[in-house]
């Protein structure tokens, strides 16, 4: 046994070095991503949930690698694969299903991270009321991988493992366009509801061992192709203004948090500001296009009989909710090397530089 846990340690020990190689002084040997469509890497391709909710399928992945359709919500690479990327791994952690298809490799696979990110997925368990992955169940899902690292490792050294490992957590969209088309009121109640839930959530995976987070805030959702289509193509305010205050309210939950869990690093990536920014304009950015989905419009969803654009990289979106491959590259970008503006109080590469002793 002790030799088992001596061999994993140092399998720790040289990830960490592995990566402290590629991006100078910072050292996360592992990268453990949740949230929704927008960090999603292929989980919903194991759930029996509708076509709506899942991506693996044509035109999705036109620009990934041969052109590959493997469930992400993108022409190629989304938000969390570049954020990897900029850690100094070749490739984003592939989802937890997919891990677990290749048993005999499971444990040692999780010890680089894992992607438990669910298409359709909110913050509350409600939310979608389908067979997805809720961050709740996402995070039980950590729970059971947590369990094999300790095994593997021993207590000691999954607990360093965690310690220095990158949490990326994005979610909070579908909850508020769940609710909007409800049409329930986008109240006061609501809001604390969501933030009370999140809450548990991130202490419940500070508990399990997350000492840095890495949270991105949702966009102004009121702006996707789906939903200006409500409103003569011009953004929905009322969405939008929930989405502005779903960030206030997150930045002063991760204050409060990390005031009261001492071991607590986050960094706050705003994408309801960054989007805005780039909308206001476009063609500083590249971009010729935002109102339009590059594949399918408005109503109906991106496959192989939709429309399609040519020129992507000058699409915002590239369908009725999701980003292109070039805005998540964008985002992750600002996010992890960017300024105050738009990441604080330290951007993701400071956080993940943090050494946690």
């Amino acid at each position: 046994m002790a030799k088992k846990y001596t061999w994993c340690f140092l399998i720790v020990l040289m990830s960490i070095a592995i990566v402290a190689a590629h991006i100078g002084e910072t050292a996360v040997p592992a990268v453990f991503i949740f949230g929704d469509s927008t960090m999603d890497v292929g989980t919903n391709n194991f759930l029996p949930v509708s076509q709506e909710i899942k991506a693996d399928f044509y035109y999705n992945g036109i620009d990934y690698p041969f052109s590959e359709p493997t469930g992400r919500f993108s022409n190629g690479y989304n938000t969390a694969d570049r954020i990897v990327k900029l850690l100094g791994y070749k490739k984003s952690p592939p989802s937890f299903f997919a891990l677990m298809n290749d048993s005999p490799t499971f444990k040692r696979n999780i010890l680089e991270g894992v992607n438990f990110a669910s298409g359709g997925s909110g913050i509350l368990n409600t939310t979608g009321l389908n067979n997805f992955m809720s961050l709740g169940e996402q995070i039980n899902l950590f729970a059971t991988v947590l369990g094999n690292i300790t095994e593997l490792c021993g207590p000691a050294a999954a607990a360093t493992l965690l310690s220095k490992s990158l949490f990326i957590v994005s979610s909070g969209s579908n909850d508020i366009l769940e609710q909007q088309r409800s049409r329930a009121p986008l109240s006061p109640d609501f809001l604390d509801n969501l933030q009370s839930t999140y809450a548990n959530h991130l202490r419940r995976l500070y508990n399990l061992g997350a000492r840095k987070f890495a949270i991105i805030t949702i966009p102004p959702i009121g702006c996707c192709p789906v939903e200006r289509s409500y409103n003569g193509s011009e953004c929905l305010q009322g969405a939008n203004e929930f989405a502005r205050q779903f960030y206030n309210a997150t930045e002063t939950l991760l204050q409060q948090l990390s005031s009261q869990l001492s071991a607590m690093n986050y960094s706050i990536g705003n994408s309801f500001g960054l989007t805005l920014d780039i909308m206001g304009n476009p063609l500083a950015f590249g971009f010729k296009e935002i109102r339009k989905a590059c594949c399918g419009d408005a109503t109906t969803m991106c496959n192989q009989t939709a429309s399609l654009c040519q020129n992507r990289d000058e699409y915002l979106f590239w369908d009725r909710f999701h980003p292109t491959q070039k805005t998540a590259v964008l985002a992750a970008l600002t996010f992890f090397g960017g300024s105050h503006r738009f990441v604080k109080p330290v951007n993701f590469s400071t956080l993940a530089a943090i050494n946690i002793v």
